[in-house]
């Protein structure tokens, strides 16, 4: 054998070839060229780097415009809390509405563009649910606005213009915002990718400079009434300085203008949900600029209420417990030393008894979802990315209170006998919230159910007067019907049958084999299908209803984190009151949006 070759000769090399004549072991063939395909030189991956390389540069451009820009924000609307020499709330006022007038600019020109444009759609983006929710606190917040335009009108005295100005451009900024998060919250802009990320930013820090300004002016009155019922539970050496912002002339009508002024307040808690709402849905619109769609569809979700009876019942129970802890809570704080700690003590039992229940639901759906071994859907989705980042970070708000409350009982020198109950509620609250983050986060994270690959379908052959009705899969061929005999075929597909059943009853017998093998530990018969899935919704929809309680009481004024005073007394009044001012917007923002990630995750479920 010559060197270098691997192998005698096949006889189709001594064929004879029209072109070549008779070729034999001595013709060799012609070296064959590479298969076609893309070229292995590095110079396209250059190209994609450079093509996204101003892409990124944008992305850092337009991020860091936003942050300066409500850096800036910040800062008015510090200088305007502390009284700062020359800077006034019509100079905060004139700012915020130049902003919302920039946004509606731009709102308008991508409106008016994308109606000759058809977009991309991201099918995580803008749930239904969601801009039904934003569209209920918008139309609050225009309420608001009007009363603010008749709180105007009463001390047009003595406010300046912008006052005016500004409540009828949030209103018209409310209105065309909730238009363009209806019709555009999904899309997946591909065009002038630069200038809209520099809109959509700026949309993004205008809504939380609102947001920070709707937070600062509703604190500012909790802060008022805190200061007036510390007195109530004798806390006298606190220095009690009313910081109020009431304008220096009368109200013409005096009585209407109470009533303006108690319903703006009251207002507040809508507004700023609305706010905070709207830019989360502008974020996820920022993050998908320029995104690569995918080829996996979401699947639609359904609402369904059947086989929720016991955790819509409790949770209902919840809610209706919750609305009268408030009102008892509001009624008897502040009046009297007694009636203050009789209204702290019960707030705590209320809260100590709900969490517990909360906790050991979340744990119940944890340990159904760790008997389950369904895989986790791990694609890139910045809606979801951002419902997990929010529910940790706004819960540190709370985490933060909590732990401040725990230090201040155990480094206290002495504790009034109400505090006590703070401390099981403080740590109850650190560990439900642990406990709930776990469960919405695998919630959202678990791919739909979807038929199982190993189903097998069996055809079953019937023969009726030499005719098969139908083929068994596993004939491969036939024979043609001029090759055999009537009689022949028949007893072909009467054969061919029986080997097919009893293949397939080997396997069935296999995979009984195998599940006996490996145990029930592989497939847990604990609440399987249907009950599974029942009891999950009953989970969901139970801790649904228990976060809509406990957004109600700090959202209107029940927040015994002011009105305790133990902690005013070891960290000091004004570094309290700073801690539970910066926190107590991300608790209350924290249940809202837990409630609404449990509602997708019931409707996904």
């Amino acid at each position: 054998m010559p060197e270098g070759q691997g192998a005698p000769a096949s006889p189709q090399a001594f064929r004879s070839s029209p072109d070549r004549g008779l070729s034999g072991p001595a013709a060799c063939p012609p070296p064959q060229l590479p298969a076609p395909g893309p070229p292995e030189s590095p110079a396209p991956r250059r190209g994609a780097i450079r093509a996204s390389f101003p892409q990124k540069l944008a992305e850092a451009l337009s991020s860091q415009y936003g942050l300066n820009v409500f850096v800036a924000g910040l800062l008015f609307l510090l200088a305007w809390a502390v009284h700062a020499s020359g800077v006034g709330k019509s100079d905060l006022l004139c700012f915020l509405t130049a902003l919302m007038l920039l946004q509606l600019l731009w709102m308008l020109w991508y409106v008016g563009r994308s109606s000759a444009h058809r977009r991309l759609k991201d099918t995580h983006a803008g749930a239904r649910w969601l801009r039904g929710s934003i569209t209920l606190f918008a139309v609050i917040t225009i309420i608001l606005g009007c009363l603010k335009i008749g709180y105007f009108v009463g001390f047009s005295e003595c406010l300046s213009a912008t006052e005016g100005v500004f409540p009828v451009t949030h209103a018209v900024h409310t209105l065309l915002q909730v238009y363009f998060l209806w019709g555009h919250a999904k899309d997946i802009i591909q065009s002038f990718k630069t200038l809209e990320r520099f809109g959509v930013i700026h949309s993004v820090f205008t809504n939380l400079l609102l947001w920070v300004n709707s937070v600062l002016n509703e604190s500012k009155h909790q802060l008022n009434e805190h200061k007036e019922r510390l007195i109530t539970l004798g806390f006298g050496n606190i220095t009690i300085v009313l910081d109020d912002h009431t304008p220096p002339c009368n109200c013409t009508p005096p009585t209407l203008c109470s009533a303006i002024s108690h319903g703006i307040y009251y207002l507040y808690p809508f507004n700023i949900e609305y706010q905070i709402l709207a830019s989360t849905m502008l974020y996820v619109l920022w993050k998908n600029i320029g995104r690569k769609v995918d080829s996996h569809q979401r699947q639609k979700m359904q609402f369904r209420s059947h086989g929720v009876m016991l955790g819509s019942v409790l949770g209902l129970t919840a809610l209706a417990a919750t609305i009268g802890v408030v009102v008892v809570y509001l009624i008897w704080i502040g009046r009297s030393k007694t009636g203050s700690e009789s209204a702290l003590i019960m707030f705590y039992l209320y809260a100590i008894i709900l969490l517990v229940l909360m906790g050991a639901a979340g744990l119940a759906g944890i340990r159904i979802y760790r008997l389950d071994e369904q895989s986790l859907d791990e694609s890139k989705n910045p809606a979801r990315k951002l419902d997990a980042d929010l529910l940790v970070g706004t819960a540190s708000g709370s985490w933060l209170i909590s732990w401040g409350s725990i230090l201040a009982i155990l480094c206290a020198e002495s504790c009034p006998p109400y505090t006590w109950y703070n401390l099981p509620y403080s740590i109850l609250v650190v560990v439900e919230k642990y406990i709930q983050n776990l469960f919405i986060i695998e919630s959202i994270h678990r791919e739909p159910e979807k038929l199982s690959k190993d189903i097998r379908t069996l055809q079953v052959v019937t023969v009726y007067n030499g005719n098969a009705t139908s083929l068994p899969s596993c004939f491969e061929s036939r024979p043609a019907a001029g090759d055999v005999a009537p009689q022949d075929s028949e007893m072909s597909h009467a054969a061919n049958g029986n080997m097919c059943l009893r293949e397939v009853d080997n396997k069935e017998e296999e995979e009984k084999s195998w599940e006996g093998a490996l145990g029930p530990a592989r497939h847990p018969h604990f609440l399987q299908g249907n009950a599974q899935r029942r009891v999950l919704r009953n989970i969901a929809a139970f801790l649904f209803l228990c976060n809509i309680s406990l957004w109600i009481p700090p959202a209107f004024g029940c927040r015994p984190e002011y009105d305790n005073g133990l902690e005013e007394i070891v960290f000091g009044f004004e570094p309290w009151i700073i801690v539970v001012n910066l926190a107590m917007p991300f608790s209350i923002f924290y249940r809202m949006h837990a409630a609404a990630s449990l509602f997708e995750v019931y409707c996904k479920i």
